[in-house]
């Protein structure tokens, strides 16, 4: 069980009540996704200072020293130096930029973390079939009563032009990441003294929303189907994790599924959602914070707060290559900072607060999305008592393959106890993720094939 995703004016920056449906926008105002906005819905023009460059479609081929599907990607962006590095000493002049979580980064490892700022490349792209459904989407997707999914929408951002801090959430939860994935990759938890534990596995993924023939109607309220297997250690070597993703998960929970290796069983998992601690990384994260944020949104209530401008992990080749190695990139307190890069990005700002009678360990979360992409790249959550407690950053990359944005690698910390996690890690791997292979249907992902998969 280790493992289990603008017009300023439409920012409307309310919390959506429970009992409320939303409307899809207008056809005039769905045109300006073919104008003024790139097809999902970010703005193309540059920012006042040119800092932010105009999108102009984005990375959308790999580069010639690509070496096919499931190899790990070559940096297109190796030749640029940082433009200055931002620490503790200098922080101050930069804050207008940072999140209170990336300031509490600096802050409490000041001799050593470093935030190394890179021109900006906005390298965000999709399949157009991706594009063409965005736009069907705008004037016909709807939230279901409670904002606890959506309907009438194909596979696409959901809600381009979002309306509420609900609508811009599930943009994150359902943005693009190909069709069926298979990849081996590590997540690992780090104490303060740096000691780590590595877990291994092998996982797949079938995104049903993003079957390019079909639509959500079809799809029985099932978002994605997952399968992981652990590889190592040993001792939770062959042990592995079923889930069916549901859309409303208050109207039907995601469903999991654990094989025991030592048993050669596969039984009902206990509750893999919201507040519950991934095992596999001591607790360090819950399990709703896995990408960043998942699962339901029915336990806070959301609020859109518009944009802002914010150097956030962008373009993170570097984390990947193979030279590097897992020792060098997790050290004590955070990941190594000579492996990151970070780029000055527009991003929504989505602000959760619990709702009153409902439990969680985190009393707001505030989730910061990508523009061009929807993926969250930096989440700060806060405790019972309002104070910052933990910091996720998502380090993004264009898998220029498909071509998608998603993460390279995700970092969740904990500021109060400094300790963190890593999901997401491959350098030392064969490879990385491989969107090539034949997808296995439905069939792939039951009860009957865990064990028949376990058992090769």
């Amino acid at each position: 069980m280790t493992k289990t995703l603008s017009l300023l004016a439409l920012a409307i920056s309310v919390s959506f009540a429970a009992s409320q449906t939303q409307a899809a926008v207008s056809a005039a105002q769905a045109g300006v996704l073919k104008t003024t906005l790139t097809p999902l819905g970010a703005e193309k023009a540059a920012n006042a200072d040119g800092s932010i460059p105009a999108w102009t479609g984005g990375l959308s081929k790999p580069p010639a020293d690509y070496q096919g599907p499931g190899s790990h990607q070559p940096d297109p962006f190796a030749a640029d130096q940082p433009l200055f590095t931002i620490s503790k000493a200098n922080m101050q002049q930069y804050t207008a930029h940072l999140t209170p979580g990336q300031i509490g980064l600096l802050s409490t490892y000041p001799a050593t973390f470093r935030i190394p700022v890179y021109a900006t490349h906005r390298s965000g792209a999709a399949p157009q079939w991706v594009y063409d459904n965005t736009f069907a989407n705008a004037t016909s997707a709807k939230l279901l009563e409670g904002g606890n999914g959506f309907s009438d929408a194909y596979g696409g951002t959901p809600f381009p032009l979002p309306q509420s801090g609900v609508e811009a959430l599930w943009n994150h939860i359902a943005r693009y990441r190909g069709t069926y994935l298979v990849r081996r990759s590590s997540e690992a938890g780090v104490q303060k003294n740096g000691n780590k534990s590595i877990v291994t596995s092998q996982d797949e993924a079938l995104f049903h929303f993003y079957d390019p023939t079909g639509n959500y109607a079809s799809l029985n309220n099932t978002l994605f189907d997952y399968m992981g297997f652990n590889t190592s250690p040993a001792r939770l070597a062959g042990g592995g994790l079923l889930v069916h993703e549901t859309l409303d998960q208050v109207k039907e929970p995601r469903q999991a599924w654990a094989y025991n290796a030592g048993q050669r069983r596969v039984r009902r998992a206990p509750t893999v959602a919201y507040e519950t601690p991934v095992e596999a990384v001591d607790g360090l994260r819950t399990v709703d914070d896995t990408d960043m944020f998942n699962g339901s949104p029915d336990r806070y209530n959301w609020k859109l707060l518009g944009k802002k401008e914010i150097y956030i992990p962008y373009n993170n080749y570097r984390i990947g290559n193979p030279e590097v190695k897992y020792d060098e990139l997790l050290t004590p307190g955070h990941i190594n900072p000579d492996y990151t890069r970070y780029e000055l990005h527009r991003v929504w700002v989505v602000e959760g607060t619990l709702k009153p009678g409902m439990r969680h360990v985190y009393s707001k979360r505030v989730l910061y999305l990508d523009e061009d992409s929807w993926g969250a790249a930096v989440v700060d959550q806060y405790d019972g008592r309002g104070e910052l407690w933990r910091v996720s950053q998502a380090y993004l990359k264009n898998y220029y393959e498909l071509p998608t944005t998603w993460s390279a690698l995700d970092t969740y910390h904990d500021l109060q106890a400094h300790t963190y996690s890593v999901q997401g890690l491959d350098s030392e791997e064969r490879g990385s993720v491989d969107f090539s292979q034949p997808s296995p249907g439905d069939g792939g992902f039951t009860p009957a094939a865990m064990r028949r998969k376990a058992s090769r």
